[in-house]
């Protein structure tokens, strides 16, 4: 704190740090101001990036000017931002909570985009040991309970977790498929933490291997993995290479249109049913079961195999 006196009157300079709180459509951010936030991140700027009103599906009825499905591969382009893709209030707190801490307390310079949603649902209390996860991109949100033939792990982000939660009681009641559903905040955290290891262990071919948060947590887990996005598929594809025996991922590539958000999601194949039906695709091709089943399965789930492919529409 300094002070200095002018005309008879004290001023006091507390310096305290300004904290950004930057609020705007994730639809019109990167890809209309990308070089600004360039420039944010050449300068070494501070604070929070809000992605708001964010999703293809999420958004409904808005269309193809706003529904966003790409911003998080503009934001994956630049090496100071950190990403998340939150479906809680818990997990945004975290996040921000830790941001603050970092930024502010400790001075590292990054600053933060996250994606907000417009769709209201239940916000449950923050699990037990769940805070390490959030942070560094992926952690067990609810193990399954139900289902003992087959086994699957399913990965969900922002309100399409939710879909990833009702993809595990199908599987379970009409399958006998036991799937663990994961909440994936940030791929590109999880990536980069990837490469971080990955170089390290070549420059170093002498020492023990370092394992990274991704491989460490997924190394003991058996079955197929799926991951399903309100995003393009090549936002969770970022760390396909690492996850053992592949990765099946379903997201919203193509234009956005007008509908409800049941509509949407049905069209683009990113929910539950259809998150379901990819799973077990996923253990056909592990040979657990013939594909009469996946065709069978189809049918239970009325989801349309000859539907155009949403990509091109």
């Amino acid at each position: 704190m300094s002070s200095f006196t002018a005309a008879g009157t004290s001023y006091v300079h507390l310096g305290v740090n300004m904290i950004t709180f930057y609020f705007y459509s994730s639809m019109f951010g990167f890809q209309r101001i990308g070089d600004l936030i360039w420039a944010a991140a050449d300068s070494k700027a501070k604070g929070f990036l809000l992605g708001a009103t964010a999703g293809r599906t999420t958004l409904n009825g808005e269309g193809l000017q706003h529904q966003d499905g790409h911003s998080h591969l503009l934001a994956s382009t630049i090496p100071t931002l950190l990403t998340y893709d939150a479906a809680f209030a818990y997990e945004i707190a975290a996040i921000v909570k830790d941001g603050l801490r970092r930024l502010y307390a400790e001075g590292e310079e990054y600053f933060y985009y996250l994606t907000l949603y417009n769709e209201s649902y239940p916000m449950p209390a923050m699990p037990e040991g769940a805070e390490e996860g959030i942070l560094k991109g992926l952690y067990k949100i609810k193990p399954a309970t139900r289902g003992k033939k087959y086994k699957a792990h399913i990965f969900g982000s922002g309100p399409l977790l939710r879909e990833a939660l009702r993809a595990q009681e199908f599987l379970a009641e009409q399958f006998d498929v036991a799937a663990d559903v994961w909440s994936a905040t940030s791929y590109k955290l999880l990536r980069g933490d990837v490469l971080r290891t990955k170089r390290w262990n070549m420059l170093h071919p002498t020492a023990p291997p370092k394992l990274s948060y991704l491989e460490s947590v997924l190394q003991n887990e058996e079955g197929v993995f799926v991951a399903v996005s309100d995003y393009m598929k090549m936002v969770p594809d970022q760390i396909a290479p690492w996850v053992p025996g592949g990765l099946t991922t379903l997201g919203t590539d193509g234009f956005g249109r007008s509908d409800t958000r049941p509509n949407l999601r049905r069209f683009f194949e990113v929910d539950a049913e259809l998150s379901a039906v990819a799973t077990l695709y996923a253990l056909h091709q592990k040979e657990a079961f013939p594909a009469s089943v996946v065709e069978e399965a189809i049918k239970k789930l009325d989801v349309d195999p000859e539907k155009p492919f949403p990509f091109y529409l």
